[in-house]
């Protein structure tokens, strides 16, 4: 996501760090790119024109334009602008104090409302008994939908008996049977509509008013740009929601409808979908969002997904390994294994800084499939090859072609890579820079360090 923008972003930023001083024009001349991406990013006319005109007052001043390092200073302001525009606090979702706390899923058809109550219920696990509840009863499938994702996710699930259409008579019967399961979170999946009608905004009243929610979310596509902030605005007039989920931020979306619904509406952005798995949200925060446009990359995030999947067991195995300056092929599956749990690899690499602007890394294919066969290759192995890998010579290199359903080339590239890696494992074990992946590891290029 943001690809686009953040890529002319990257271009202006980069120009205005070029100039040792920057003159007025200079600085009107970049806005002018800047306001060109956002409208492209399909961001909010009113938005853009007010977030360009609050830059460039800031910016257009003595404490800039005569500073020592003003491109810098124009970036900083830019950042900061972003994080005001989306909302500079992160905003958790509300617990009550009192139990049941009740939270309506509210949008329109194919926003991803289904998903993201289970989602937002997985999440919230740990600490609480949730209990996701079927309210949308006209689209065909959709409580089978939700009862399949629940079961998937092992989170209570409430759906209606009797083939009923009344919504009303399911929310009284769920609320019924959360307080005899002690659930102290119940989620209503509620219906949608291709687009926003009366008949819709009256069924969601009529909830809203049975069951008082404590959180009123909209999940919104964020594919859908400025039609977004639209649909945001009549659901806000109609219902006065709490917060907004967008989802599906993990796609080619251009943008527009995360920097423009809360500059609009005034309601808080609390969680981004950013994948198909349903642990794939996170809590929606502003000053990481305006890193990534700016491309800072996200560091915090990276170092939180890293910590999720790694256990103080393997980072005790990988510092002990870097100490000696000694890489064995057991240690290189334990980083395959970790790589893959991140997630997809372009969507870490974007997480870190700069790594966005190179070629070799936009133009590679990473490809799981081959990081799978790499694994299997490894897992084909005996302890003794593992540790020494020197001793694979040709019988035992089909052998463990055999083993792994790959090819004795495919054995021969791994282990000349691994070859590679030893090096770049002496580099890091000494703190040192400017080494390379080997070309080919995850089926693309080589990926600087």
């Amino acid at each position: 996501m943001f690809e686009a923008l953040k890529e002319r972003l990257e271009s202006v930023f980069n120009t205005l760090k070029g100039k040792g001083k920057l003159s007025e024009e200079d600085v009107n001349a970049a806005l002018r790119e800047v306001r060109r991406a956002l409208l492209e990013a399909d961001v909010d006319y009113k938005v853009v024109k007010s977030l360009v005109d609050s830059i460039r007052g800031r910016c257009i001043g003595q404490e800039v334009l005569d500073s020592i390092t003003p491109g810098q200073q124009v970036v900083a302001i830019v950042y900061e602008e972003l994080v005001s525009l989306m909302g500079e606090d992160v905003v958790p979702f509300i617990i009550s104090s009192k139990p049941p706390t009740l939270c309506m899923m509210v949008g329109l058809q194919g926003s991803g409302k289904t998903t993201s109550a289970v989602k937002i219920a997985k999440r919230i696990q740990n600490a609480h008994n949730p209990l996701v509840v079927a309210c949308d009863l006209r689209r065909p499938a959709a409580i089978e939908q939700l009862k399949v994702l629940a079961q998937q996710s092992k989170v209570a699930f409430y759906g209606p008996s009797g083939g009923t259409q009344d919504v009303i008579k399911v929310a009284k019967e769920a609320l019924a049977y959360a307080e005899d399961h002690l659930n102290d979170v119940i989620i209503f999946d509620t219906a949608g509509r291709l687009h926003v009608d009366e008949d819709l905004m009256e069924e969601l009243s009529r909830l809203k008013d049975l069951v008082n929610p404590h959180e009123i979310l909209l999940v919104v596509d964020a594919m859908t740009g400025q039609e977004a902030v639209k649909v945001a605005t009549s659901f806000h007039e109609k219902l006065s929601l709490t917060g907004v989920v967008l989802s599906k931020l993990d796609g080619d979306a251009r943008g527009g409808a995360a920097l423009a619904i809360r500059a609009t509406t005034q309601v808080p952005i609390k969680f981004e979908g950013v994948g198909e798995g349903i642990d794939a949200i996170e809590l929606f925060d502003a000053k990481r969002m305006a890193q990534r446009i700016i491309g800072m990359g996200d560091v915090m995030g990276l170092a939180e997904k890293v910590q999720q999947v790694t256990s103080q067991e393997d980072v005790a195995k990988i510092t002990k390994s870097l100490k000696k300056d000694k890489l064995t092929m057991e240690d290189l599956l334990l980083q395959f294994e970790q790589i893959e749990k991140l997630g997809p690899l372009d969507k870490v690499i974007d997480m870190l800084p700069g790594m966005g602007k190179m070629k070799e890394l936009k133009n590679a294919e990473l490809d799981p499939k081959r990081l799978k066969q790499s694994k299997a290759i490894i897992q084909s192995m005996t302890l003794e090859e593992r540790r020494n890998p020197q001793i694979i010579k040709g019988s035992r290199r089909r052998r463990i072609a055999e083993g792994s359903g790959t090819t004795v080339q495919m054995v021969n590239q791994l282990l000349k890579q691994y070859d590679q890696m030893k090096q770049l494992w002496k580099y890091m074990g000494k703190g040192k820079k400017g080494f390379r992946l080997p070309k080919g590891l995850f089926g693309g290029g080589g990926f600087p360090f």
